[in-house]
């Protein structure tokens, strides 16, 4: 039926005999596929954006930093200021759940921010301690050099890497950055690395303003001893983070002589739980625009089932002098079937060309700069999907009209005017 001439010069004659029927029925399923790819794209951009806001920080990971304690405990008055220490990161290591823990401080306490000098030119950054492994829990990319080594720790070397704010401002525009000093609170570091910003909006110009160092160069450089101001915790896979995140809190709470029930001496955000959240909230986004989508879809699938009723209906007598002439039922049902696919999906992959041209435009009309909506477009399988099920949709939309052609007895059908 599909590759016989006769059947397809009866769709495309009836198409030019009803042009403007066919192309208003074909444009509900046209508009309905176009505007599911375009929901779909849209959520997936505001997903891009909202998680590119995270900084490329690990999903399975949670943070927590000393704070001032509320309640007495064992001869401390409530109020007591204390902080972390070295010696806590061996305690948290013993936890099996815990695949890394990264003691971290900050030069001047949490966003301060110090000048950084180069001959005469000076810089306002954000100076932070650490170990190479910081990288497994936020993620770093480099435009030039390398980051933190194991040497650099080891040997407490005075190297450093920087943001690309921090070189805009203290270099030439093609000047080489790597092997050059800097001058941090009067002691000289080697640059040996320059980042690139993995976050947007406000986390890119932080990123962009930030220089790493040794842990142990930091504290032996400015006197900050076995001092630590939070720790980054990453949890293995299959662990919960928030279960995770109760028991380091609690040991951290046993070594520093605070009560158990003081809620407010230990601060901690938690990424898993964030993402979760974000995450349990676009997928509601995701069923909300397919139960539209479909709907849409729909609409347009029972209009095309309702124009093919009114071709049988146009057709009786046709269809009369087929059976009398010993057409049997299935050529009658496969010519409606046919007709009714042909159109659906003719009109479907028009729309979703359509949808998926739009999404390129707004893609590249956007680009990098919005903060909170990027790259939308939509997985070629769920496009593909969609249309499939919209094709076979089409073949369900042509069963009623298929069914009532082969019911026309061929008497009555000659009969008919």
């Amino acid at each position: 039926m599909i590759f016989e001439k006769d059947s397809w010069q009866e769709i495309f004659a009836t198409i030019r005999k009803n042009k403007l029927r066919t192309a208003l029925t074909m444009l509900g399923v046209f508009w309905g596929i176009f505007m599911l790819v375009i929901m779909l794209g849209s959520g997936n951009g505001l997903r891009n954006g909202i998680l590119k806001g995270f900084g490329g920080t690990a999903t399975n990971s949670f943070f927590c930093w000393a704070q001032q304690t509320s309640k007495a405990y064992k001869g401390y008055k409530p109020g007591r200021r204390y902080n972390f220490n070295t010696s806590d990161v061996e305690a948290l290591k013993k936890l099996p759940e815990l695949d890394i823990v990264h003691p971290m401080i900050q030069l001047g306490g949490h966003d301060e921010a110090n000048n950084v000098i180069r001959g005469l030119k000076t810089v306002a950054c954000e100076i932070l301690a650490n170990y190479p492994n910081y990288s497994h829990i936020n993620e770093i990319k480099l435009e030039k050099g390398r980051f933190v080594n194991d040497i650099d720790i080891e040997e407490k070397r005075k190297i450093c890497v920087i943001g690309q704010r921090v070189a805009e401002v203290l270099f030439k525009k093609d000047e080489n950055i790597i092997g050059e000093y800097i001058r941090i609170n009067g002691v000289y570091f080697k640059i040996v690395g320059l980042t690139l910003s993995t976050g947007s909006g406000n986390e890119a110009r932080e990123q962009a303003q930030r220089i790493f160092i040794p842990f142990t160069t930091f504290s032996n450089a400015f006197n900050y001893g076995d001092m630590v101001g939070w720790f980054a915790v990453k949890v293995k896979t299959g662990i919960s983070a928030e279960d995770a995140e109760k028991k380091v809190i609690s040991i951290l709470k046993e070594r520093h002589k605070v009560a158990p029930e003081d809620l407010k001496a230990i601060g901690h955000w938690n990424m898993s739980v964030e993402f979760n959240k974000l995450n349990g909230l676009f997928t509601g986004i995701r069923l909300l625009i397919w139960f539209v989508g479909a709907g849409t879809l729909l609409a347009g699938v029972i209009g095309i089932s309702n124009i093919m009723l009114i071709v049988v209906k146009e057709r009786t007598k046709e269809i009369g002098v087929k059976r009398a002439l010993g057409a049997v039922p299935m050529q009658i049902i496969g010519q409606v079937l046919l007709e009714s696919i042909f159109l659906t999906a003719i009109s479907g992959y028009f729309g979703l060309i359509s949808g998926i041209g739009l999404l390129e435009l707004l893609d590249s009309a956007i680009g990098n700069s919005s903060d909170t909506f990027l790259n939308p477009t939509v997985d070629l399988s769920v496009a593909l999907t969609a249309l499939t099920i919209l094709i076979i949709s089409g073949a369900f939309a042509g069963l009623i009209p298929a069914n009532k052609a082969v019911s026309i007895k061929p008497v009555e059908a000659l009969r008919s005017e």
